[in-house]
């Protein structure tokens, strides 16, 4: 067997990045070409300043996102800590003056990783995608009015981000549970440059799994370009009060719940109204009161 059959059936161990644009549907084709512009001039960036070497980076073009491995010489933890650092800086950068600030999803996994001539695939690959597009972490954007979410899988928080670091503060990460198509995961949430997110104690409703063809690629975003609303493309704060009814929040049916780590506590744009609790919270007990 030759050396570039082997490299078809051998898998590396690398880290996967998954990069999404929110509401990539609401752009026109005139702008959808400038957000794309705006994606990888952050991302390629960041590798500049973090001291990635490009020839450590498999970089994919997913139309709204990018999907990027990066190989195992390269230590995870100068990509959770310097790169996500200078995403996030170059980000902010990019949307001064944006009438519609560029919003991106991360998702981050570790695991075994096969290339060929077309790009990579394996189950790392999957979890990377399905976590960036998750529908807490769309959430999440929206509600914090947020330029960035990264969510990590249980496996590399445990195995790095719990550890610590520089630019890396496992206090800053919240946890929830996750159902995907392949299962129920846990996954951590980090918005950088703010405390520990709050995690909704009730689930949005799940993607319909035949309208997502694929997790990796598709931001499937009604075009919103015909509404005056510019508050409702940067955030979905007046919707989700107007379905939160005594407590509750309609929207995610009866019995949805999130198991929840970390810090709990009602906030309004980042400024505390209660001591912060240290815990645990699963369902029902969880819920905020009316």
């Amino acid at each position: 067997m030759d050396h570039d059959a082997m490299d078809l059936t051998e898998a590396r161990y690398e880290l996967v990045i998954s990069v999404d644009a929110r509401r990539s549907g609401e752009y026109d084709d005139v702008d959808k070409q400038r957000m794309r512009e705006r994606i990888y001039r952050v991302l390629e960036a960041a590798f500049t300043h973090a001291k990635v070497a490009r020839d450590a980076v498999h970089m994919e073009d997913r139309g709204d996102g990018v999907l990027l491995s990066v190989a195992g010489r390269i230590a995870v933890t100068r990509l959770l800590g310097l790169w996500m650092v200078e995403v996030h800086e170059n980000l902010r950068d990019e949307n001064r003056g944006l009438r519609v600030p560029l919003g991106l999803r991360v998702g981050m996994h570790v695991g075994p990783v096969r290339h060929d001539g077309r790009g990579i695939s394996g189950r790392a690959v999957d979890l990377a995608c399905r976590l960036a597009d998750s529908p807490l972490a769309r959430r999440l954007l929206d509600t914090e009015r947020a330029d960035l979410v990264l969510v990590t899988s249980q496996s590399l928080y445990e195995d790095v981000v719990s550890s610590g670091g520089k630019f890396i503060e496992p206090a800053h990460y919240s946890s929830a549970r996750l159902e995907l198509k392949e299962g129920e995961v846990t996954a951590w949430f980090h918005l950088p440059g703010r405390p520990a997110p709050e995690i909704p104690t009730a689930a949005p409703a799940a993607p319909d799994t035949d309208h997502v063809a694929d997790a990796r690629g598709t931001d499937d975003v009604a075009d919103a370009r015909g509404t005056d609303d510019v508050d409702d493309a940067r955030g979905g704060d007046d919707v989700d009060d107007a379905r939160r009814v005594d407590g509750e929040d309609r929207a995610a049916g009866p019995g949805a719940h999130y198991t929840v780590h970390g810090d709990m506590s009602q906030h309004s744009d980042n400024v505390y109204q209660q001591p912060v609790h240290i815990g645990r919270i699963t369902g029902d007990a969880g819920r905020r009161k009316g």
